[in-house]
């Protein structure tokens, strides 16, 4: 299987990395949903040397296995497949060790049960005190959307009646119920966002 690339993973893996780095300096095993080429988990893996970075998505998982040969990095797993819009306790087994969730560019692709179904998986699997660390486009109640998202939105509709820039407030709503609370917000380059909690 051939490596495949988005130009995106280039342009946002240094400044997620120095995000990442202080979240997750605890951390010893993160699961990453939806990691779409692979090329983000390579970055991170060899960024967090200490981390054990166990990829997954729900199909093409020979893209991100091909990363991970070319690498010949020892702390990224095997991609697994993972499918949020099927039942999670299918997908528990396997997950066992993990302590943090990394989810990028993923939940405003995939529909809104897949979002629910992120936080009731992080919240079977990780352990008091483990994090789950989303990054993408956000809408907020007190200031209105960018352009560019609002332009993106749109595309993403069009593509997708089931896809489209989520709400903060009901994102963060949807991680409280799960036994999430806020641990920081920030602002990224391109409008985007990155956004952590941590399991109380």
């Amino acid at each position: 299987m051939m490596k495949e690339y988005a130009p995106a993973c280039d342009r946002n893996s240094r400044v997620i990395l120095d995000i990442l780095k202080p979240i997750l300096a605890r951390s010893r095993c993160v699961l990453e949903i939806g990691s779409g080429t692979g090329q983000h988990a390579v970055y991170f893996a060899e960024g967090l040397p200490h981390l054990q970075w166990q990829p997954s998505n729900k199909e093409s998982l020979g893209s991100i296995n091909a990363w991970r040969e070319a690498s010949q990095l020892q702390n990224i797993s095997p991609a697994i497949s993972l499918d949020l819009l099927s039942p999670v306790d299918e997908q528990l087994s396997s997950l066992t060790d993990v302590d943090a969730m990394v989810c990028i560019n993923t939940i405003h692709i995939m529909a809104w049960q897949g979002t629910e179904k992120l936080f009731e998986l992080a919240s079977e699997i990780l352990p008091i005190g483990g994090v789950i660390y989303v990054y993408g486009p956000y809408r907020y109640s007190d200031q209105p959307l960018e352009p560019s998202n609002e332009s993106f939105d749109l595309w993403l509709k069009n593509r997708d009646q089931a896809s489209g820039i989520r709400d903060f407030d009901v994102v963060n709503c949807l991680a409280k119920q799960a036994g999430f609370e806020l641990q920081g917000d920030i602002a990224m380059p391109a409008n985007n966002r990155s956004i952590w909690w941590q399991k109380t």
